[in-house]
């Protein structure tokens, strides 16, 4: 199950309600200051907040968004700010082609969550999930679950949830309710009085085929099958050292993890290690990078610390290996993501800001290669890119059957700024590759230049 398209509403420069398209491959472009990062920083939002069941931290590295006033839309002086802001996005659970052609809408599940203000952060204050008539919805105040909602097509019914009960409030980093069978909420009380659901309107009293349909739409949309894990990337990776010690290979945006990753799998899986360095120097080869890539062990024991190399070949001899420090800043830069993409337990999810940054542009073409090849329905790509070179890349790859991607696995969001607000454009490409949908704007930097170097 994939994100195949995300809703904001009053959430920092997104005003209006509008909605986004997602892909497997999704390319965020436009001018510096648009919101593509704050784009990002609520997908990574929306993620924890449906399968990790996190209460969701908004200044969480590499996305420091600010506080509740740095987040809710504002329209400037006399304009007043937001008192909430929503965001939500549409999954479709995975299935073969010939099904989507005939399958149902309703089979998309509709997340949906609104944010107040508690104190100065943003806490969530309304999450609901719906597929067709069937929906569940749960009311909370400053974080506290106050009420949970539930409909059907034979009506809708609410029932107050007993803030005291470990059901509701099992930790303070945690957010269960909605994940839980309505059913088991029933098993609660409040003193001697047993928990029910009230018909709201003229709905007719609940029945047990109503909570069986509630609890599906829960069931499939929660299910551990789609719990599937994120990778977010910093916009700058971290520095390349001289040596490293080995330690534990935790993710971080910085990608100050891979060394001792790599270093892992030399010392102690020789086969996977063998598969990913081929694939690694596949790529460096691809983008003129490197030719080759090694761990030097600078001692006899897995615990002493370590080099990382790479060597370049000339035309007829192999050049000497190097440290990864000696050879500029573009390796150590796009190494973590191309790391963590070629991975065999690669993440199913990737945020990656600017992946070319420090990149040559034969290189970041290479790199949008490589995006063509890893993205598919078990892995989606979001990349915010300022680079030319990695979009026409793309392009044509698409153009020219490259890879396994089709024009409709490829969405192109145009960021654009209006005064205050800013427009999310969803462009699209035909089989030729050309980006369809276009408003006047984009790309229109790029074409003056080209019409004044041409002296037109």
């Amino acid at each position: 199950m994939s994100m195949e398209s995300v809703r904001l509403k009053n959430y920092r420069c997104f005003r209006d309600d509008q909605t986004a398209r997602l892909a497997p491959l999704t390319l965020l472009v436009g001018d510096n200051s648009t919101g593509k990062t704050s784009f990002m920083a609520m997908i990574r939002v929306l993620w924890e907040l449906t399968w990790q069941y996190k209460i969701p931290d908004f200044k969480e590295e590499p996305y420091d968004l600010g506080s509740f006033d740095e987040i809710a839309h504002h329209r400037g002086r006399g304009g007043g700010r937001a008192e909430m802001f929503e965001a939500g996005f549409e999954t479709t659970p995975s299935r073969s082609k010939a099904a989507k052609k005939t399958d149902c809408p309703h089979n998309s599940n509709v997340f949906s969550f609104a944010f107040e203000k508690n104190g100065t952060v943003p806490v969530p204050a309304c999450r609901s999930l719906a597929r067709g008539d069937d929906w569940i919805e749960e009311r909370l105040k400053r974080g506290v679950f106050q009420e949970l909602r539930m409909g059907t097509s034979r009506g809708s019914w609410k029932i107050r949830l007993d803030p005291g009960s470990p059901l509701v409030n099992p930790s303070r980093n945690t957010m269960w309710p909605l994940h839980l069978p309505v059913t088991l909420l029933l098993s609660g009380k409040r003193g001697d009085e047993k928990q029910e659901f009230e018909p709201l309107g003229n709905s007719p009293r609940v029945t047990e085929q109503d909570l069986k349909d509630a609890e599906r739409v829960q069931r499939d949309a929660y299910s551990a099958r789609n719990r599937r894990t994120l990778y977010v990337s910093a916009p700058v990776r971290a520095r390349p050292r001289r040596t490293y010690d080995p330690a534990r290979a935790l993710s971080d945006p910085e990608g100050d993890h891979v060394p001792m990753y790599l270093a892992n799998l030399f010392f102690q899986d020789k086969r996977r290690w063998t598969d990913l360095k081929h694939a690694l120097e596949e790529f460096g080869q691809s983008s003129g990078l490197f030719d080759e890539i090694g761990i030097r062990q600078l001692g006899k024991r897995e615990s002493e610390p370590f080099q990382l190399q790479i060597r370049k070949y000339g035309d007829r001899l192999k050049g000497p290996s190097r440290n990864v420090i000696d050879v500029g800043y573009g390796v150590s830069q796009v190494l973590p993501v191309v790391t963590e993409l070629l991975r065999r337990d690669a993440p199913s999810m990737f945020l990656l800001q600017q992946p070319e940054v420090h990149l040559h542009p034969s290189a970041q073409a290479a790199l949008g290669s490589l995006f063509c090849k890893a993205a598919g329905p078990e892995r989606q790509l979001i990349v915010e890119t300022h680079s030319d070179h990695m979009l026409d890349r793309i392009r044509m790859d698409i153009r020219d059957g490259r890879g396994k991607l089709s024009p409709e696995d490829v969405s192109i969001l145009f960021f654009e700024r209006s005064e205050l607000d800013v427009h999310i454009h969803s462009l699209h490409l035909d089989k030729a590759g050309n980006v369809l949908g276009a408003p006047g704007g984009y790309r229109q930097f790029f074409m003056e230049e080209v019409q004044r170097s041409l002296g037109l």
